[in-house]
This record gives C-alpha cells, sequence and structure tokens, in this order.
C-alpha cells in the first residue's frame, strides 16, 4: 500500500491483460473511482508490457480500491498503422477499440486478470464494441 496526493491510500494492481487468447503485447490500462457509485479519489494507471501490467512499476499509479472504472487500450507494435501523424512520427496500430469496464477492486492489494472480448459484428482494429471480463 502507498499513499498519494492528500495521504489517500493506494493500492498496487498487478496482473495480466489478454485478447484473442493471447497477452496482449503493448498499451495501458487506467483505474478510475466509479463516482456513479460514490467512489473518489485519484485515477491509477499502468503500462501493459508482455500482456503484464503493475501499478508499482515505473510509470504507473496505484489505484484507492472499491468500485471501478477500467479502461484498457491495447496496442500492437508489430503492425504500423497506416499513417504517421503530422510529425512524422509512425503510430502504434491498437489491437482493438478502447474498452471500459465497471469492477469492484479490493481495498488492498490484489492481482487481477483482464480478458478483453470482442462482441460479434464490431470491428477488432475500430469502432465500438466488446467488453472486459475480469
Amino acid at each position: 500500500m502507498n499513499f498519494g496526493c492528500g495521504g489517500e491510500k493506494l493500492y498496487r494492481v498487478s496482473g495480466k491483460v489478454m485478447f484473442a487468447g493471447k497477452p496482449v503485447p503493448a498499451g495501458k490500462i487506467y483505474f478510475a473511482p466509479d463516482g456513479k457509485k460514490n467512489n473518489s479519489g485519484s485515477a491509477g494507471y499502468a503500462e501493459i508490457v508482455g500482456g503484464s501490467f503493475d501499478t508499482s512499476a515505473a510509470g504507473g499509479r496505484g489505484t484507492v480500491g472499491g468500485p471501478t472504472v477500467i479502461t484498457i487500450e491495447g496496442l500492437d507494435p508489430a503492425a504500423k498503422a497506416e499513417k504517421a501523424d503530422k510529425s512524422g512520427e509512425v503510430l502504434i496500430k491498437p489491437l482493438f477499440p478502447r474498452y471500459t469496464k465497471t469492477v469492484e477492486l479490493p481495498m488492498s492489494d490484489s492481482t487481477q486478470e483482464f480478458v478483453v472480448q470482442i462482441e460479434p459484428g464490431t470491428n477488432p482494429a475500430g469502432g465500438a464494441g466488446g467488453m472486459i471480463i475480469p
């Protein structure tokens, strides 16, 4: 357990993110307290590397626990996007559209596994649809 801004308790969340039966090679996972369920505090986040994430790793931040809206962005570093941005930098192609799901995280350090599933009839490279199964 760590303490964030204002002394709020932050908990470590680590685990795996899977898509289409394989680990998500790269991306980000965000943990936002669900205000609709009276949860508040700072958002947590972590990098996804080789299908694993850890909010205590460099570039990460712990979560307050409780009702949480999780957002996952999965990227495929091996596949280049169709266009570079205006700076000429090559963009990384997303594996799937940004996904969100409300889950209940414990008020303690925890290990979680999330499986991103595409709903039938959606485009895994873009558009809406899909769900996360914790």
